[in-house]
């Protein structure tokens, strides 16, 4: 079976679309949990554009299945999630100017960064680290190189290809290479009710993350039968 990570952000975009208080991220998050996620997920940017710093502690408080942080690799949020201490935290790179993150880490060329980032938050009791990569044979050597336990394969550039068949193929590789290496794999990143089925056949992805397109749906059916859905797809 694999699990499903639901990414609460864009409940939190509509919000700030009108800074209002609702629709709440945190209600959100509980709906997903009883229509059977595993685990709920958030990314706490820079520019607070989503969710924000309140958002993640009632999270913390409320959240029955497990809470993963994705932040970047900074001194700032790597205190505050040492504080908070999420049950995970996936480090992810962030650009102010991006509309979403369109990418994975560079480990390779972040390697003395990311080493040092990746030591404290492993040795703050209860948090788990996942760097989220490319599916690309480099940053996974290098993501184990720094004794990453997970890695979470990005699967941007699988969704939005017009050969996917070529990604996948990827995507495959990456994911029997990181097992040979003793890691964890999750992935995740554009993935939909259309495309996410292939992706769900790759044998080893213990974890799939996904937000925007459960959001898009619950906007229209419900936030417990978006979920379910989803869940019914990727374990048939």
């Amino acid at each position: 079976m694999i699990r499903l990570g639901v990414n609460v952000d864009h409940v939190a975009t509509i919000r700030e679309a009108r800074k209002t208080n609702y629709p709440d991220p945190v209600r959100a998050a509980i709906l997903a949990e009883l229509a059977g996620c595993n685990s709920i997920v958030v990314h706490l940017r820079e520019d607070r554009r989503h969710i924000q710093e309140r958002d993640v502690r009632i999270l913390k408080e409320v959240v029955q299945t497990r809470l993963n942080l994705e932040m970047a690799a900074t001194d700032k949020m790597v205190k505050f999630a040492r504080e908070l201490k999420p049950d995970q935290v996936t480090l992810v790179p962030e650009r102010r100017e991006e509309l979403t993150t369109e990418g994975g880490l560079n480990v390779v060329n972040q390697r003395e960064l990311l080493q040092t980032v990746v030591n404290l938050l492993q040795d703050t009791e209860g948090i788990d680290v996942s760097l989220f990569i490319d599916p690309d044979p480099e940053q996974i050597k290098a993501a184990h190189k720094i004794k990453a336990r997970i890695i979470e394969l990005h699967t941007g550039r699988y969704c939005e290809s017009s050969s996917p068949i070529d990604e996948l193929q990827k995507l495959e590789e990456a994911v029997k290479l990181s097992h040979r290496l003793g890691l964890q794999v999750s992935a995740g990143h554009g993935l939909n009710y259309q495309n996410v089925k292939a992706v769900a056949k790759i044998s080893g992805i213990e974890e799939l993350n996904i937000g925007h397109s459960i959001v898009a749906r619950a906007v229209l059916v419900g936030m417990e039968r978006a979920v379910r859905e989803m869940i019914a797809l990727i374990n048939p």
